[in-house]
């Protein structure tokens, strides 16, 4: 059996949990006593903020989870429908909504994450949404809002340019793009945050592929971008946050 590289080694090594083993975790900063990072970043300053439907006041369809997991699939094919306010609403608090707020340092939301840290914002290239304004949004799940980070003209191109040229990006209805703040889960869990950030991401983005069913949309995971070109889309740094995922959700036809 040929022997693995050094950079198929560094690789596997990443998958196992090996680095937990390494870590003195009285040396994290959460042992420390350091404040923990915050939960949600504020919104923009001067932002335009959009209030989303309470989740109690939502009309949407009933879809058991056996339908769901059994019709699971991906979908690059998008209809030219729009998405309603309610379905975004619903979208968001599927991938992100917070259940229960514990204390300043965590809360709990609708997909699991180690050690409660959360370390994701999710922002939208919507393009068409009812009501909305085409432009770039961040979810504010502890207000459940939505701020308006920045217009663009020809979303669709940047979309695509994001992604590698994949088309079916610039053509959806939104954008799902997962950024990351590494901070947050290395508050806790130091050098061993980085497999579990990653996991995260994955719990995150199958709630998506379920919640989708539910409104008669789909998703396509999205994990070849173009770093600098996504990372410039929604205006975050690369470094302290980046983009980690990406799914574009729209419309499917029923015979697809």
């Amino acid at each position: 059996m040929k022997k693995p590289s050094i950079t198929t080694e560094t690789g596997r090594y990443f998958l196992t949990d090996r680095i937990r083993e390494e870590v003195n975790f009285y040396l994290t900063e959460q042992s420390q006593g350091y404040a923990p990072p915050a939960i949600q970043k504020p919104a923009p300053e001067n932002a335009t903020i959009i209030r989303l439907p309470e989740l109690d006041f939502l009309n949407i369809p009933s879809c058991d989870l056996l339908t769901a997991i059994a019709n699971r699939q991906s979908h690059r094919k998008f209809t030219k429908d729009s998405l309603s306010l309610e379905e975004l609403s619903f979208l968001l608090w599927s991938v992100q909504g917070v259940r229960e707020k514990l204390h300043e340092a965590a809360v709990l939301r609708t997909v699991p994450s180690a050690g409660c840290r959360h370390p994701f914002e999710t922002y939208l290239a919507v393009q068409r949404v009812e009501g909305l304004e085409s432009g770039i949004y961040r979810y504010l799940p502890l207000d459940n809002s939505i701020a308006l980070v920045k217009q663009l003209e020809n979303l669709t191109s940047h979309l695509t340019a994001a992604t590698h040229g994949q088309s079916f990006a610039g053509q959806s209805a939104i954008c799902f793009i997962w950024s990351v703040i590494p901070e947050r889960t290395e508050w806790r869990y130091a050098e061993a945050s980085y497999k579990v950030i990653a996991l995260d991401a994955g719990h995150a983005c199958q709630n998506l592929y379920l919640a989708c069913e539910a409104i008669g949309a789909g998703t396509c995971a999205i994990a070849a971008y173009n770093q600098t070109i996504a990372d410039d889309l929604i205006g975050v740094d690369g470094k302290d946050e980046f983009v980690i995922y990406i799914a574009p959700v729209g419309k499917v036809a029923l015979n697809q």
